[in-house]
């Protein structure tokens, strides 16, 4: 079995525990547009390709697959979930599985204020959010949302581009330089993250961690601490099942006053998954174990409270030529 991590970036763990997993019982490739994303180095094999815009991108990726007889196949950024799941049958064509959600799903995480439309709908607590900042500012008028609120982009991650906002001159300014903005309300609470597997095989929800953030840094989970509550498994159950997830994903959410509020959904690994690894939750095995036509069991909240997940810097050195 052969597993294929696509934009490995800085996302070295990942690689890494992939190839724990697998033992030397199949390789782990790696891919990336640069030669400068060090957690290629962590893969048995890597590949140099071209940016995911590129209209060569998709043969580049089915050519490689075909070579290393790849069983899997996954992302580790947002855009590119899209175009696997557009063209899983190409991969599934050559004997190579797309591990992940469907491309209407990637498609609802990817834009946010869809997302928000599904969650309302749904009937799930969740960010009021605006692209009419005309109905927003009447919804401040009438005291329905109150300052401060985020402009973001509707499309986006890895939260760039996000402002903090504090009145309407800057909101007025923003709208006016950029488009396909969107205005969200402020969730004044605790932030939470949750590393949830859908078995892809069965559709079961097969593990959910979840964990308090105490500190971020540029987007990402900095520090963190697990915990567990019973009536937070049971809103990602029904989320989950609802939306029809499947695969890896992970889910930001926020407590206030005793209540969830569901922000975000990421259908891949998120930064803050190693938390959940070392804490036992090993999903790359489930990954693993799908790929070769097993059905998990359920393994959903076997961790400890209480494990604190403290990240730091590390440094990879190579010597080469870095093409301009």
């Amino acid at each position: 079995m052969n597993i294929l991590i696509l934009s490995a970036g800085t996302r070295n763990k990942i690689v890494q525990y992939f190839v724990k997993t697998l033992n030397e019982q199949g390789k782990v490739i790696a891919t990336d547009m640069s030669n400068l994303a060090p957690a290629i180095y962590d893969a048995d094999k890597f590949y140099i390709v071209p940016k995911m815009t590129d209209p060569t991108y998709l043969d580049v990726i089915l050519k490689i697959c075909k070579e290393e007889n790849i069983s899997g196949v996954l992302s580790l950024i947002d855009p590119e979930l899209s175009l696997l799941a557009k063209n899983k049958d190409k991969f599934n064509e050559i004997g190579t599985t797309v591990i992940g959600s469907s491309y209407d799903l990637c498609e609802l995480s990817l834009d946010k204020f869809k997302m928000f439309e599904w969650l309302t709908n749904h009937g799930y607590n969740c960010a009021k959010s605006y692209m009419d900042k005309e109905k927003f500012y009447e919804d401040v008028i009438n005291e329905n949302i109150t300052y401060p609120v985020f402009v973001k982009p509707t499309r986006g991650s890895a939260s760039i581009a996000i402002s903090k906002v504090y009145d309407k001159e800057t909101v007025e300014l923003l709208f006016a330089h950029d488009e396909g903005l969107m205005i969200q309300e402020f969730l004044n609470g605790q932030e939470i993250g949750a590393d949830v597997y859908i078995d892809m095989i069965s559709g079961e929800i097969i593990s959910i961690f979840t964990k308090k953030k105490l500190k971020m840094r540029a987007g990402e989970t900095d520090k963190a601490v697990s915990f567990k509550d019973e009536k937070l498994f049971d809103l990602i159950k029904k989320f989950v099942s609802e939306a029809g997830y499947r695969g890896q994903i992970d889910i930001d959410i926020f407590e206030i006053n005793g209540e969830y509020y569901i922000s975000e959904v990421n259908p891949r690994f998120g930064g803050g998954y190693p938390h959940a690894y070392e804490s036992g939750c090993n999903h790359m095995k489930f990954i693993a174990n799908n790929l070769e036509g097993k059905v998990n069991e359920v393994h959903i909240g076997e961790y400890e409270s209480g494990v604190y997940m403290m990240k730091y810097n590390e440094l990879c050195i190579k010597s080469f030529e870095v093409e301009e």
